[in-house]
């Protein structure tokens, strides 16, 4: 399955293609503000910051499956992820990630692919240039975890 073949909508509600991030390495992450694992954005952002030239993106799909720990509306997510952590990176609209009726088209692919969905906040889908999931990573590796950071390298020069 190639993610980049999916639709979505931006975090302000406009249509979004993944197709625009065809070509480039991305980390999916299912993110929520109210969540002990929500400083993980400073992590993740660092990582855009630092690859973002070499054709990387991190892509922020808040989520209120877990603990209901993502209950904002947009704009307060927004707000939330800027003044915090003055999050740059693509964000998304808030969708279901866990299997079932409410579930984003995009974890039923990423689900599918990986062979498994996010048992919590902040899991890590790493996609290649080709739309292709190469690996998950669990809520408990942090961003800058060497593993996930030489995934990412590996990825990027392929």
């Amino acid at each position: 399955m190639n993610v980049y073949s999916l639709s979505t909508h931006t975090l302000e509600g406009g249509e979004a293609s993944l197709g625009d991030f065809s070509g480039q390495v991305t980390l999916i992450v299912n993110v929520a503000s109210a969540c002990g694992k929500t400083p993980q954005y400073a992590g993740l952002e660092r990582l855009y910051q630092k690859y973002k030239d070499r054709g990387f993106s991190v892509l922020g799909f808040p989520s209120n499956d877990f603990g209901r720990q993502e209950p904002g509306t947009s704009e307060e997510i927004r707000e939330f992820c800027t003044r915090e952590y003055k999050v740059t990176f693509p964000m998304f609209e808030k969708v279901g990630t866990k299997a079932g009726k409410g579930q984003s088209p995009v974890y039923g692919a990423l689900g599918t692919a990986a062979g498994e969905l996010p048992n919590w906040n902040f899991g890590k889908y790493l996609v290649g240039k080709n739309g292709e999931v190469i690996a998950y990573f669990s809520p408990n590796v942090e961003p800058e975890n060497p593993k996930l950071v030489q995934s990412i390298e590996a990825a990027l020069t392929s």
